[in-house]
């Protein structure tokens, strides 16, 4: 037998490596897979609440707005009210 040849259990023990290490890179393809799904999903929802946040400012942007036309005209009234008296 030569040093180069190797026997029939060290080939099937270097077989067994190779498929486990084969099977690892299925699990970590697969893990990174469903990783970036959820990275994909999560953009998704950020996208949304912060188009929800844009369309909530928005609308506390009018609201302050409108309260602040009501006080000016409210008070406007009560001038009025107290030229009166």
């Amino acid at each position: 037998m030569s040093t180069a040849s190797i026997s029939v259990d060290e080939f099937q023990a270097l077989e067994q490596k190779v498929h486990r290490a084969v099977e690892i890179i299925k699990q970590e393809r697969e893990a990174r897979a469903r990783a970036e799904a959820e990275i994909a999903q999560l953009r998704e929802q950020l996208e949304f609440q912060t188009l929800l946040a844009q369309e909530s400012q928005t609308a506390v942007n009018a609201l302050t707005k409108d309260r602040e036309s009501v006080r000016q005209r409210v008070e406007k009234m009560l001038q009025q009210m107290d030229e009166l008296i």
